[in-house]
């Protein structure tokens, strides 16, 4: 590894009112002045990327946490590949990362979409329908990253042929590294607030420092999960797929009776109907018997009554 020539200028700092939140907030700042000083100025040599950083950290950032000198290097990767049967390699896939790599499947998603149907008709009663359908799946995996670039030669074998194959690398370690600085920042602000030495005038203050101060962790347990298992998407397709299957026809027109059937049907439904409103005028009798006293009493009034007075 080879140095670059780094020059520091001292210059005089008169302070009028010291705080010691300003000394440590200062010497916190020169310190990350320094580690990115240090990293512009070192060049790559014999080692991995990841080595020599971590060496350049650990000699100029202890002070601020172990946790933070290992290279933060987050590994995300995509495969886009056609495969014979996706369901089967779907399968397979999750036997890979489960048992072999000791990884977890985050997402699995098995899709059918028919593209086009047609029945035909083999008989009165029963139909042949052809359906083709195109099948994919999407996954989303978590691996090591120590063992990404096998798994992903692994799991590019089992298709056809592979459409894309992408892996990417994002630093992190700068970003950790400044988290860890406000995370100290706001520490020592919380603890001379309690000890007396700050104060402040909005008591609110305190709690969005404690909450900003969660949040900075949470971020960095964010990227040590990251920098742990690598996010891995996988895309499967294959090629369209023809079904055909015999299946009953839902049409009830085709399962009418014959017509010398239905014609001796109605013929007897008929009858049924007569002989219906024969009992039903049967159940009417008495008004039957009572119509026939009421026509002959008006027959007998007009004989009666109604024929002398014409006559006068």
């Amino acid at each position: 590894m080879r140095l670059g020539k780094v020059t520091f200028e001292l210059h005089k700092v008169s302070i009028t009112k010291p705080l010691n939140f300003n000394i440590m907030k200062m010497s916190n700042l020169l310190l990350l002045l320094a580690v990115l000083c240090l990293f512009a100025a070192c060049k790559r040599g014999g080692g991995s990327y990841e080595s020599e950083l971590s060496k350049q950290l650990a000699d100029s950032a202890t002070s601020v946490s172990s946790d933070s000198t290992g290279a933060k290097l987050v590994r995300t990767a995509q495969v886009d590949m056609k495969v014979k049967d996706a369901a089967k390699v779907s399968e397979d896939i999750v036997q890979l990362t489960t048992a072999s790599y000791h990884g977890m499947v985050m997402n699995h998603h098995l899709q059918s979409e028919e593209l086009r149907s047609e029945d035909m008709k083999l008989s009165s009663d029963s139909l042949q329908r052809v359906t083709v359908y195109h099948t994919t799946a999407t996954m989303t995996v978590r691996v090591p990253p120590a063992a990404l670039n096998q798994f992903m030669s692994d799991v590019s074998k089992l298709g056809l042929h592979v459409n894309i194959r992408r892996m990417d690398i994002e630093d992190k370690t700068f970003d950790y590294l400044t988290s860890q600085l406000y995370q100290n920042n706001r520490k020592e602000l919380v603890e001379q607030q309690k000890e007396g030495k700050v104060k402040f005038k909005d008591p609110t203050a305190v709690l969005r420092i404690s909450d900003d101060l969660a949040n900075e962790k949470v971020n960095n347990i964010r990227v040590d999960h990251a920098v742990q298992y690598s996010v891995v998407d996988l895309t499967l397709s294959q090629n369209n797929t023809v079904s055909i299957e015999h299946i009953a026809n839902d049409d009830t027109a085709v399962y009418q009776i014959p017509f010398l059937q239905r014609m001796a049907f109605a013929l007897s439904n008929g009858w049924s109907m007569f002989a219906d409103c024969v009992i039903a005028l049967a159940n009417l009798w008495v008004f039957l018997v009572l119509g026939v006293i009421l026509w002959f009493t008006v027959k007998y009034y007009k004989i009666k009554w109604v024929s002398p007075i014409k006559s006068v």
